[in-house]
């Protein structure tokens, strides 16, 4: 369960049973698990997502100093604009994530709650004496998410309502996909999510409970996210995992900004190198009528080694393409490979599609000029 004093009142909302791990704080469905997905893709539902924590940035140097921190290009954000980014380690190795959204007098961070107290004391260690202050604002406000611009009555303590827009549905200037194909699945990916002050959070509960609005789960929309391809901190990211592994450069990297800590990691990765790992999605066999969890090595079907080749990080069941998952797998594994994960002695096979390409890192191949007085012919 969550802080009790923060609990959100769409756990108390009929039939809802509250999500496990990361997504604990916010009804993981209403008892209609995969129907839930289809209002909520077609912008008629709301989705609460209180598993969300967020922290509050105030003081005149807060977006040049967030900058100078993290990979996204945020300082020149103007109010009611949304961006988002990645605090690195030296490493280049991801730490945090943020949907970042400033009103012109304090910058918002929406980011995993489970997360958001280490992300937060991170963040005030490092205002030295600049003008930034760092609070956790979940005790004003809370996240609800839904697809399109739709009123949800975000709260506006400085006239610009906190509505922050994904927009993964294309690359960011300054960023770059490493994704296979033009046709990319996140390009209907429109979602939206409102910041509300906790009386509206009530109101708002209490429509869907009198059958005003409609909810879905937070299940509903982790199943659409895989589907869009959309990596997810709490999900997708281990210890290891580096931006261009998961095409976070589509969204969240700015590779012609200033420093930052992380940016030689990036910079030689994308001009000079390839990610040791890459997201593919996985069309899951169901047949068996359970599936395997997220974290679940993969080995090459009928390999009699089993040799690990990736691991499951994402999995749900989607309402037209059935069990759906993400991976994070070696590079040079083949695109074609029939992938199997095990389910109690039983083998589970997948069928892959590269998101990130083997070839990802577009610079690699930049031919390398002969030494100085070495003589050719």
């Amino acid at each position: 369960m969550t802080d009790a004093t923060r609990v959100s009142p769409f756990l108390g909302l009929p039939g809802a049973v509250e999500g496990e791990g990361p997504n604990a704080g916010a009804p993981a469905h209403y008892g209609a698990l995969v129907a839930e997905q289809r209002p909520l893709e077609r912008g008629g539902a709301v989705v609460d997502l209180g598993n969300l924590g967020v922290i509050r940035l105030r003081g005149a140097d807060r977006l040049t100093w967030l900058d100078s921190l993290t990979s996204g290009l945020v300082r020149s954000l103007a109010p009611g604009e949304s961006g988002e980014t990645l605090l690195l380690d030296v490493q280049g190795r991801i730490e945090h994530a943020a949907a970042v959204l400033d009103d012109g007098e304090s910058t918002w961070l929406v980011t995993e709650g489970t997360r958001a107290d280490e992300f937060a004391s991170w963040l005030d260690r490092m205002r030295f004496l600049l003008d930034v202050r760092v609070e956790r604002a979940d005790e004003i406000v809370a996240a609800v998410g839904v697809f399109g611009d739709r009123e949800l009555g975000a709260a506006a303590p400085n006239g610009v309502p906190l509505v922050w827009h994904d927009e993964w549905a294309s690359t960011r200037v300054g960023g770059v996909s490493y994704a296979t194909t033009d046709a990319h699945p996140g390009r209907d990916w429109d979602l939206h999510v409102h910041l509300l002050e906790r009386p509206a959070l009530e109101a708002l509960a209490e429509r869907v409970r009198v059958g005003d609005v409609s909810a879905a789960g937070i299940d509903a929309l982790e199943a659409l996210r895989i589907a869009a391809w959309r990596p997810r901190l709490a999900r997708d990211v281990d210890s290891r995992a580096i931006p261009h592994e998961l095409d976070w450069t589509r969204s969240a990297v700015h590779l012609e900004k200033g420093c930052y800590r992380g940016q030689e990691t990036v910079a030689k990765v994308h001009n000079l190198g390839r990610p040791p790992r890459r997201l593919v999605h996985l069309d899951l066999d169901g047949s068996l009528g359970a599936l395997p969890a997220a974290g679940a090595v993969l080995h090459v079907a009928g390999d009699p080694d089993r040799a690990v080749v990736g691991q499951i990080t994402s999995i749900g069941v989607h309402h037209e393409n059935g069990p759906i998952a993400l991976a994070l797998v070696k590079r040079r594994l083949d695109p074609e490979a029939v992938l199997a994960a095990d389910l109690d002695g039983e083998g589970i096979t997948a069928a892959q599609t590269a998101i990130v390409s083997p070839e990802a890192g577009h610079a690699a191949d930049v031919p390398r000029l002969p030494r100085l007085g070495r003589r050719s012919g």
